[in-house]
């Protein structure tokens, strides 16, 4: 079973994490950040994956340190559950809509942390959630889970529904990149390693 548990424990913030990769959209998130909890949710959901995650962090002083720690775990248990790599398909692209936005998500599994995030336009605040924690949350998981990833929004109005777009199409592209393809015999580079 390609599952993780990450335990992180700082003195911004304490995680408990389990990962499942082949689960079916089950999830059980508390991060106390109501609208990242929404995300994902959504994440899970679309990428067919299983998520219990709880977080209490230093919320008095602001969401980022439980937003970035959470990216960070996750992009390890990701990234574990994984295993060798070998027989992924690696790499996927999704393009998902959610009512006037449409966003383009593509994923490398390479072993090599790269990030790119083209989304323009978005409000400060969904609710009492700073967006711009939307990019800290990514650029955490790039950098642990060791993929490259390249966010593309190609229009839309609402903040809420941009972010939802982009997390949808978050699940969908780490289910397709890691799926198993019997046609792929050991690790999917010529390189022979990822």
């Amino acid at each position: 079973m390609r599952r993780q548990t990450i335990n992180r424990h700082t003195k911004e913030t304490e995680i408990m994490l389990d990962f499942t990769i082949d689960g079916s959209g089950n999830s059980n998130i508390n991060t106390g950040v109501g609208f990242f909890d929404h995300m994902l949710t959504l994440m899970t959901k679309h990428g067919l994956f299983d998520l219990n995650l709880t977080c209490n962090g230093d919320l008095a002083v602001d969401q980022h340190h439980s937003v970035e720690d959470i990216g960070i775990a996750l992009g390890q248990a990701f990234s574990t559950s994984l295993g060798n790599k070998e027989g992924i398909t690696r790499y996927a692209t999704t393009t998902t809509p959610m009512d006037e936005s449409l966003s383009t998500l593509s994923l490398d599994i390479s072993g090599r942390s790269y990030f790119v995030f083209n989304v323009e336009g978005l409000k400060d605040k969904v609710g009492n959630f700073d967006t711009e924690l939307v990019e800290e949350f990514f650029q955490a998981f790039v950098s642990n889970a060791n993929v490259t990833l390249h966010i593309n929004l190609a229009y839309g109005k609402n903040t809420h529904h941009i972010i939802e777009s982009i997390f949808k199409g978050f699940g969908r592209v780490l289910d397709q990149a890691s799926q198993l393809n019997p046609r792929i015999k050991g690790v999917p580079s010529t390189k022979g390693t990822l």
